[in-house]
């Protein structure tokens, strides 16, 4: 976005009823679905610190259901930015939606290593399991309205075989885990309303701990386990793999915490199944984005240089069948 683009927000912050002029607008690090700029803003002549995001590629939901998802997910306890102003087509911004920015830390490696972060890291199970119990209390009537992905878990499972398949590639470690799952991953239907990325590298922390919760783009209708498994995966570790819950905590003391704050009954072998089920999408994930750039889809170092992950999924997947935890 060029800074010409500040006068566009302006209008759109107007639109949405604030009385506020944009003065520089910034790049920030952007991820494989979303470009993400830094506003500075002023409000009753005060300044405004404000996020833009926008979506960029094929990858997730649209900015405008993600930015109202966020909204119902901030109304029923869920630590979010709150959405400022969502784009429309007129507003020659692309999809896209403005939100509070919330001070504190989003890389993770950053906050999972850095001394001045000890409190927030020992407080962030509790916190995580508490947001998940939040996020799968939503009541499905209040997103009946979004187009939310569903089905069962056997049918989720399915269509990512599927999905492998067009890419003509041969993996026996996820044909393994493909089979292994089909075995275990059983027919529950879409209970809740699940965060689909919910992991270290997605939340904001400051010296507290968790501050929000960021890119629901991925939210879909689901088992609980589902996000439980998938804060497990060892990628989102960030090298801290002896601590299984995102480089931070341990699995007992976050189901726990999930129970104690009215989440569901939480199945170990269950969330097992569904920490698999989380290394191989992320697997599938590495092999979408190098599809992207070899197909010249979308021409990216980035995702070329994440599809060669595969391996490093492929070993986490064999040792997680064999021994049950990584």
């Amino acid at each position: 976005m060029r800074a010409d683009r500040a006068a566009p927000l302006a209008a759109l912050l107007r639109r949405a009823g604030h009385d506020a002029a944009v003065e520089r607008v910034t790049p920030l690090s952007g991820g494989a679905s979303s470009a993400t700029f830094a506003v500075e803003a002023t409000r009753n002549g005060a300044p405004w610190p404000l996020i833009f995001q926008r979506g960029e590629g094929q990858i997730g939901m649209a900015k405008s259901v993600q930015a109202e998802l966020q909204r119902i997910a901030g109304n029923h306890g869920v630590p979010v930015a709150e959405v400022v102003a969502i784009a429309a087509s007129d507003d020659n911004l692309g999809d896209g939606f403005v939100m509070a920015r919330v001070e504190g830390e989003s890389l993770a490696p950053r906050w999972l290593k850095g001394e001045g972060f000890a409190a927030a890291r020992a407080a962030m199970t509790v916190q995580c399991g508490a947001a998940l119990a939040h996020i799968h209390a939503i009541p499905l009537d209040a997103v009946a309205h979004l187009p939310l992905a569903g089905g069962t878990a056997a049918a989720q499972c399915a269509a990512m075989f599927a999905l492998y398949r067009s890419f003509g590639v041969d993996e026996p470690a996820f044909d393994l885990a493909f089979a292994w799952l089909r075995e275990r991953i059983g027919d529950a239907p879409a209970r809740v309303v699940c965060h689909g990325d919910f992991r270290s590298g997605n939340f904001i922390v400051d010296e507290r701990g968790m501050a929000a919760v960021l890119d629901w783009e991925l939210a879909h209708l689901g088992d609980h386990h589902a996000d439980l498994g998938w804060l497990c995966v060892n990628a989102w570790r960030f090298g801290q793999w002896r601590l299984p819950v995102g480089g931070f905590g341990e699995r007992a003391d976050l189901y726990a915490a999930y129970e104690a704050a009215g989440g569901a009954a939480v199945y170990p072998e269950k969330a097992h199944v569904w920490e698999v089920y989380g290394s191989l999408r992320w697997g599938m994930s590495c092999l979408q984005l190098a599809d992207d750039h070899l197909s010249g889809r979308v021409r990216s170092v980035e995702r070329a240089t994440i599809g060669r992950r595969v391996t490093e999924v492929a070993a986490d997947l064999l040792w997680l069948i064999e021994y049950g935890s990584i």
